[in-house]
């Protein structure tokens, strides 16, 4: 698995996952984090998607999957942007 260095080439499709979950599609976002299952982040993504879907266990597998934990009292739109800053910089 790729580290949080997520290359240049993937995060333009890894920010768009983020901006269409944040926008309320998770479907797609969900389609474009499982394009990149090797990538941390995507991972995290797709964790993140699978809250919104309301499926915790599944969630919860995505976010071992990256070395994070589900913290029920962050929103998914709070994490969402997280994850913007850190594809950001």
């Amino acid at each position: 698995m790729k580290s949080r260095d997520t290359s240049s080439t993937l995060a333009p499709a890894l920010l768009e996952a983020v901006d269409l979950a944040l926008g309320g599609d998770w479907q797609a976002a969900h389609v474009i984090a499982q394009e990149h299952e090797d990538d941390e982040i995507a991972n995290w993504i797709h964790a993140v998607v699978h809250r919104m879907e309301g499926d915790r266990g599944n969630a919860r597998y995505w976010y071992g999957r990256c070395g994070r934990k589900l913290r029920e009292k962050t929103s998914t739109g709070a994490e969402l942007r997280e994850i913007r800053a850190v594809l950001t910089g």
